[in-house]
């Protein structure tokens, strides 16, 4: 076990990759709701987040800790399983690169991408588990930072907890790398249902997947598309989800999404 010195404590790499993603996402949520108040970024007025979402600001949060609650747990015990020896672990230590990041934060991207659209697409096609469980985070028609993973239980533990579990396992990372990559992973998930368009977030540079792409989702002409998350739009692309759209300004300020309609013999 591994462990950092933090104000002359030891506190466990494994403690630190649980709990230290759940305190990220409060703090970014945080940053943004304060820039919300802004509606020249909003991809939706102040008025219809209040308007059109179909659950209360209270239910989100309560339903958010719950999924964090349940993802810290199966942390917790998948550490312990896969938990290695001070040997191994100073041996990691060692022989640690930057190459060696990239591989592991790459490998593990895709592995979460893939699991989670095909996932978060059957949740889609097959009706029982729209009704009964997807719908729920549908519930936010116009997202918000701390909405991201409001979501039913089961799609907490389906979708998000096992998709990192099986990122973690494949990619081969330490619990110190995974502090960061699931850092990393929740600040790209809170920023892809954050409701803003920022001018210069590196988000929606380096990404394809952003929060416009996202929002296309949330709407109605949207719901059968643009199932990818959190990182690329690989899967969307190849399988032919993939929904193209133009981000314009709204006259009453902002920003607005919509879809571009394209041709069957394109």
């Amino acid at each position: 076990m591994m462990m950092m010195m933090m104000m002359g404590f030891a506190i466990s790499d494994e403690f630190l990759g649980t709990f230290v993603p759940i305190m990220v996402y409060w703090i970014y949520s945080g940053m943004y709701i304060y820039l919300g108040s802004m509606e020249r970024y909003r991809l939706h007025s102040k008025v219809d987040e209040d308007e059109k979402n179909l659950v209360t600001k209270s239910a989100v949060v309560k339903g958010v800790l719950l999924q964090q609650t349940l993802q810290a747990i199966i942390s917790v015990i998948l550490f312990k399983i896969t938990g290695s020896d001070d040997a191994d672990a100073a041996s990691t230590t060692q022989h640690f690169s930057l190459l060696l990041l990239a591989r592991q934060f790459i490998i593990a991207m895709l592995v979460i991408d893939t699991w989670q659209y095909f996932i978060h697409r059957y949740m889609h096609l097959n009706k029982f588990l729209y009704k009964h469980i997807h719908s729920q985070h549908h519930r936010l028609i116009v997202p918000y930072s701390y909405g991201a993973l409001y979501n039913h239980p089961l799609e907490g533990l389906l979708l998000d907890t096992i998709g990192g579990a099986l990122s973690f396992l494949f990619s081969g990372m330490s619990p110190r790398t995974a502090i960061f990559f699931f850092s990393f992973a929740t600040i790209k998930t809170v920023d892809d249902h954050c409701g803003l368009w920022l001018p210069g977030n590196p988000f929606h540079v380096f990404f394809s997947n952003n929060s416009a792409y996202h929002d296309v989702h949330h709407q109605l002409y949207g719901s059968k598309y643009n199932f990818s998350q959190p990182f690329f739009v690989m899967w969307d692309r190849i399988l032919g989800t993939y929904l193209p759209y133009s981000l314009e300004k709204r006259a009453s300020g902002g920003f607005e999404t919509r879809p571009i309609k394209v041709s069957k013999d394109e």
